[in-house]
């Protein structure tokens, strides 16, 4: 299973669904666009931080135990 894969997968569907510019998303979640901007493209040499996570659990109001269960539906997609 390629962990970075899903977790990328479910950031990018974060990201579009909430219908914000990745500007804006990486404001309201605290991260670098720049970052948002790599996980998109999914840049196989990126590997996201665990701060990064948490800023976007943070953002999205959600335990990291809830972001994972939901990156890993990504994984079996």
């Amino acid at each position: 299973m390629n962990y970075n894969k899903a977790i990328y997968d479910y950031i990018t569907f974060l990201w579009k669904k909430s219908t914000h510019s990745k500007r804006k998303f990486s404001l309201n979640h605290n991260i670098e666009e720049s970052t948002l901007r790599v996980i998109i493209k999914q840049k196989k040499d990126y590997q996201i931080s665990l701060l990064t996570i948490n800023r976007i659990c943070e953002g999205e109001q959600i335990s990291i135990f809830d972001f994972f269960n939901e990156a890993e539906k990504f994984s079996k997609k």
